[in-house]
């Protein structure tokens, strides 16, 4: 038996079901405004008998039906979720305000490379330990302007002072010793010439005894014995004369090389005694050029043995540039090339005058040496940066250089459109490089607007937005 409802509050209302409890109905009605009614009213029951024979062809249709629904369903689902799936990803958005836009110029492209150093002196003195010693004081600081003889280091060596003490005592007595050399030489000599003195006076008087007896001896008035002894006497004078000087002669030879000997022997105690005094004044360290002392290595009451430096100085009027250029822009770099260094207290202009032939690091060394005069505030060790001039290129396209890609590279970038509101991703072919800018090959036009910033986070974006 079923109840024909009127819904109390629509009179369109197709009845679904019909719940009664505590005395209570309620209806669940669907209605024809595609609305679900789900409130609980009162209605009024008319009460009508009718049976309804459920048949199996009924029970069939409404399986058909819900089948059908269902595929219905299944197919719209999956025709949604296909057509989601083909639609493109909506494009991300760049804020103009932190992107870098680079336009594509035609002219002359300088292509250059930079690289970081210091300034350094080309004239540079290493002084190092004299001799063994202890560092007593340290006169002058790193920093101070020096004259060739300013004492540096002040160093003792107790040992070394008293070997030249005893050098100098060693030439003292040298001295004596060829003095009374000389003295007795002298008085030999002196003697050797008295003697001669003597056997010419008495070969004199025999000459003249021997004069007198052949006159005599002619008027048979001495004997002819008295005139053979008179004449052998003379002779024996004669040769004892002879003798007697030439003994002088080599006496007064001998006389100098002894003496000679002797000075030589005073000369060399000298040379030693000056060298161990020059050891002892080179105690005190002294820089030996005029310049700027840079460092000073040593520490008051250190030992230091003889060798290892103790103190740099640098000519500060003679400052080269050494560049560290990356070992993959090296191959570009020549002797000559113009350089521009800039110390942050000024620009000066060079060109290169060496390059390292071997790589330190990743990096090779380039001496750049200044055409010009360097300014007041230079001064070695100082960092600066120097930027060399490879080449100009005459009429070619060249934009600013991104922050991705190298030279002789393709890469995507995204090309601005004319409204400058989207961008689109653009193969562009680059080729040679420089600091700041980059040759163009192909893909782009003078007057394009590129994006030239890191844009490595859109590589899966083909399209983007600029606001």
């Amino acid at each position: 038996m079923a109840q024909s409802l009127r819904c109390a509050a629509r009179e369109n209302c197709i009845p679904i079901s019909l719940l009664v409890y505590e005395g209570k109905q309620e209806c669940r009605a669907f209605l024809i405004h595609p609305v679900e009614c789900f409130s609980r009213m009162q209605v009024t029951a008319v009460k009508v008998r009718m049976d309804i024979k459920r048949t199996p062809k009924s029970k069939l249709k409404k399986r058909l039906r819900t089948g059908v629904l269902i595929l219905v369903g299944l197919a719209a689902i999956g025709g949604i979720t296909y057509g989601l799936a083909k639609m493109k990803p909506a494009a991300p958005t760049l804020d103009r305000s932190t992107t870098v836009i680079g336009t594509v110029k035609r002219g002359e492209m300088v292509r250059e490379v930079r690289g970081n150093g210091t300034l350094v002196p080309q004239v540079t003195r290493w002084i190092p330990a004299p001799a063994e010693g202890r560092v007593e004081k340290i006169l002058i600081q790193a920093g101070v302007e020096v004259g060739a003889g300013t004492v540096i280091v002040d160093l003792s060596n107790p040992q070394m002072e008293q070997q030249a003490m005893d050098a100098e005592f060693q030439v003292k007595t040298a001295e004596a010793e060829a003095e009374t050399l000389r003295v007795r030489l002298e008085s030999d000599n002196m003697t050797q010439q008295s003697q001669i003195a003597t056997i010419n006076a008495e070969y004199s008087q025999a000459k003249l005894q021997l004069d007198t007896d052949e006159v005599l001896g002619k008027q048979g008035l001495v004997a002819e014995l008295q005139l053979k002894i008179s004449r052998v006497k003379v002779q024996d004078l004669a040769n004892r004369l002879k003798v007697e000087q030439q003994r002088l002669a080599i006496s007064g030879k001998s006389t100098k090389a002894q003496l000679n000997a002797q000075q030589s022997r005073v000369a060399q105690l000298r040379a030693l005694a000056k060298l161990k005094e020059d050891q002892v004044d080179a105690l005190k360290v002294r820089a030996g050029t005029n310049g700027v002392l840079q460092q000073v290595s040593v520490q008051e009451g250190q030992q230091v043995t003889p060798g290892p430096n103790l103190a740099r100085i640098a000519d500060p009027a003679s400052l080269k540039a050494e560049l560290k250029i990356n070992e993959t822009q090296i191959k570009d770099v020549r002797e000559g090339q113009a350089a521009v260094i800039d110390t942050r207290n000024g620009v000066i202009q060079g060109r290169v005058s060496r390059i390292d032939p071997a790589a330190r690091e990743g990096t090779f060394t380039v001496d750049v040496s200044f055409t010009e005069a360097l300014p007041s505030s230079a001064r070695p060790d100082l960092s600066v940066d120097g930027t060399i001039e490879l080449e100009r290129l005459k009429n070619v396209l060249y934009v600013d250089r991104p922050a991705f890609g190298q030279g002789q590279q393709t890469v995507g970038m995204f090309r601005l459109s004319a409204d400058g509101q989207e961008a689109t991703r653009t193969t562009v072919s680059l080729g040679r490089s420089s600091v700041s800018t980059i040759e163009i090959l192909s893909g782009l036009r003078e007057g394009d607007q590129v994006i030239i910033s890191d844009t490595s986070t859109m590589d899966n974006y083909n399209r983007i937005r600029v606001r």
